[in-house]
């Protein structure tokens, strides 16, 4: 597709300007924007394409104003936000960049949001080829959109593909084709404290093979989600149990990675956790079956005085964006923290336990049943410590504190 006829169909607005630089499409910055950490689109513009006016026309039918608590107003898609729940909700738009093996991203274009095509022998269908991550986007006071750690992410990316022998966008393509598709769906970033953009990319080999081997073509793509809050009451207790015949992974293969195939194998002992009651798995290590590893899709940490000791990464466990940044902040505010091997038997003398993962933020554990003994934690689990540092990490998200740790990009509408 010709870059020409990507916006057909977009509705112009006069503060943006996408044009194919490095990647296909890059947020321009006016010369008065010097902070590398923020984009000031306000001087800029869309370059027209045919059929604007018309998509213009059906929108206009579905957007409201939604106004803030300053002059400003921005546009949203008519939906009940109050209701927003954790699920997939489609949007208007994604973007797709493709390359060959050997070869590097380069180009990519926005598409509208739909089914993509592929081939019945490409490597992501037949030899599970395939990584994704996740982050959010989340609506300021004053309608600026704000992205966390989006270069965490994109570096995650990278160091998963190598281990998967996929060629990645370089860390600033990959900012960029976030940040180009989240201002395509700006509409759809919930408003301050309704929720956030979930961004979902997606790296894939897409060419076809047939034996065993690399896929020749990839694809990286990004769709988004409005998601309200994981919790309606902000923060709730999860009930876990620990089953110590089935591992989430094994020394040397890819539970250090974000790769696809790590999570359909979890989804037998998350359903037989689920049908007995439970909300879902911890997983101990293979080798000793002593040593906690991680939840489903989150990781985990436990709480004792002032010390708080999760499981180092060592191959086996996934490096959570959220998991770094609750160490972070909780040595920011004091807390000594320890990255080790954490024994089963910690948890029965645990003040509390929580897991942190980019959907749930910071999930406090209300209990864990370990060889038939259910271990119970005070206040039902929602202890004080969980509940400071959720409250540290989200407000920082949604910009309501100084950002001293230099993690936000903010693109300013």
């Amino acid at each position: 597709m010709e870059s020409g006829a990507l916006f057909t169909g977009l509705q112009p607005n006069p503060n943006y300007l996408i044009s194919p630089l490095r990647s296909a499409f890059r947020l321009l910055l006016p010369q008065n924007c010097s902070d590398k950490k923020q984009f000031c689109p306000q001087s800029l513009k869309f370059q027209r394409q045919p059929l604007l006016a018309s998509y213009s026309k059906k929108l206009s039918s579905t957007i409201q104003e939604a106004p803030l608590t300053s002059d400003v107003a921005y546009e949203l898609a008519d939906i009940d936000w109050d209701s927003l729940g954790f699920a997939l909700m489609p949007t208007d738009f994604m973007y797709i960049m493709k390359c060959s093996r050997g070869q590097t991203f380069s180009k990519g274009e926005l598409q509208r949001y739909g089914n993509i095509e592929l081939s019945p022998s490409a490597g992501v269908l037949n030899y599970g080829q395939g990584l994704f991550e996740g982050l959010k986007a989340y609506r300021k006071q004053d309608g600026n959109i704000l992205l966390f750690r989006p270069e965490e992410n994109a570096l995650r990316m990278r160091m998963g593909a190598e281990r998967m022998c996929m060629p990645s966008p370089t860390i600033e393509l990959f900012v960029d084709a976030v940040t180009a598709t989240v201002l395509a769906n700006k509409r759809w970033v919930p408003p301050p404290g309704k929720g956030s953009l979930y961004i979902r990319p997606l790296l894939m080999g897409s060419g076809a093979v047939l034996g065993l081997a690399p896929a020749p073509e990839y694809t990286f793509l990004i769709y988004v989600s409005p998601v309200g809050n994981y919790f309606k009451e902000g923060i709730a207790p999860i009930h876990l149990m620990i089953d110590t015949e089935v591992h989430r992974a094994t020394p040397g293969g890819t539970g250090g990675v974000k790769t696809i195939g790590n999570y359909a194998s979890v989804l037998k002992a998350q359903t037989a956790a689920k049908a007995k009651g439970f909300t879902d798995v911890l997983y101990l290590d293979c080798v000793n079956k002593k040593y906690l590893e991680e939840v489903s899709s989150c990781n985990v940490f436990v709480v004792k005085g002032n010390v708080i000791s999760t499981p180092s990464i060592k191959g086996t466990i996934l490096p959570g964006i959220t998991r770094k940044s609750i160490i972070d902040v909780a040595r920011s505010q004091g807390f000594q923290v320890e990255e080790r091997l954490v024994d089963v038997d910690e948890l029965l003398d645990a003040d509390e336990v929580f897991c942190t993962g980019t959907a749930v933020v910071i999930s406090p554990v209300g209990s864990i049943t370990y060889h038939g003994e259910r271990i119970s934690y005070r206040n039902g689990g929602i202890g004080v410590v969980s509940q400071q540092l959720y409250s540290a990490l989200t407000r920082l998200q949604m910009g309501l504190t100084e950002d001293k740790m230099d993690w936000l990009l903010e693109l300013n509408l």
